[in-house]
């Protein structure tokens, strides 16, 4: 007999947003109609017609796109489990990128949905609301650029490397006059491309230490279980097997960068062939694809995905 496959489970973050995501598993299967609804109840306010309709800039808001990501990506989750009737892989690993690590807790069991939920909303106006208390800052994609050489950058304008996505696809933030100035080193050292994110200000930096302080806060009155998955934390690349470490994960990576090609790779040294996107979009599908070729990856963000992947699942690696 062969050996089982063995699986990572991975969660997107902040980016992965669309108006439309989440409605065909909202209209087909009574479990993800039931996590919008609740998600709905827990918020105040119709978070599920916000992601069906939009408006966009709305749904890009810093202090929605995160609850909005995590309950789409929690009711793919719950629909693939509930009707592969057994046959889902189980993860022996999970991960998320940013925000998508408290989805990764939810799936972990570490937390329930409803306080996922809530802790996103609550990481989002508190990233938000610090970003407004500081000089006017952002995130900016560099592409192209060895880590090494874009340090130097960073240390010489003031800036901070903070993802670390894929080789040739570095993040860096900081105020937006230090930058310009850092995207303007960056080419004139050999960065093919600059792209600013569309986001409302410096995260993963020291600048949003306020919203580190407001989040310990309310985790700190809160009850997280011990995992019942090893979850790959976003600042160490390393495995959470505590409710304390993961709860002091929480808080560091809101000021901190997100490693996530070495968490891919650390996956993978631990024999993680197969990593299952779940969620919006297929922004962490191209990133394991550039970190490495040889494994294989699968994004579930509908019904036709979901059922795809159950009919597949007794390949091997």
């Amino acid at each position: 007999m062969d050996e089982p496959i063995k699986v990572a489970y991975v969660f997107p973050g902040q980016g992965s947003q669309w108006v439309g995501m989440g409605r065909d598993l909202y209209e087909n299967f009574d479990s993800a109609r039931a996590i919008f609804e609740q998600a709905n109840e827990i918020l105040g306010f119709s978070l599920s017609q916000l992601c069906f309709e939009g408006p966009e800039d709305e749904l890009r808001l810093t202090i929605n796109a995160q609850p909005a990501i995590l309950t789409a990506s929690f009711a793919c989750l719950k629909v693939a489990l509930d009707e592969s009737g057994g046959r889902m892989p189980p993860p022996a690993l999970v991960a998320g990128h940013s925000l998508g690590e408290y989805t990764a807790l939810a799936a972990a069991g570490v937390i329930d949905f409803p306080t996922a939920v809530y802790l996103a909303r609550e990481r989002g106006r508190l990233m938000h609301e610090a970003s407004g208390l500081c000089q006017p800052g952002g995130m900016v994609a560099i592409i192209g650029l060895d880590e090494a050489v874009l340090k130097e950058v960073c240390d010489e304008t003031g800036t901070w490397i903070t993802n670390v996505n894929c080789p040739g696809q570095l993040v860096i933030s900081g105020t937006k006059e230090n930058l310009f100035e850092a995207m303007r080193l960056a080419k004139a050292r050999g960065a093919y491309h600059t792209v600013p994110l569309q986001v409302s200000g410096p995260f993963h930096t020291s600048l949003i230490q306020s919203a580190a302080d407001g989040m310990a806060k309310i985790v700190a009155d809160l009850h997280f279980n011990e995992p019942a998955i090893p979850i790959i934390a976003n600042t160490t690349a390393q495995p959470m097997t505590t409710a304390k470490m993961i709860k002091e994960e929480l808080l560091r990576q809101i000021c901190n960068g997100i490693q996530w090609q070495r968490s891919v790779e650390y996956m993978i040294a631990k024999g993680i062939c197969r990593f299952i996107e779940i969620g919006p979009g297929k922004v962490l599908t191209g990133l394991i694809k550039r970190i490495n070729q040889n494994v294989k990856t699968v994004n579930i963000n509908d019904v036709q995905a979901i059922r795809n992947l159950i009919q597949m699942n007794g390949a091997s690696c």
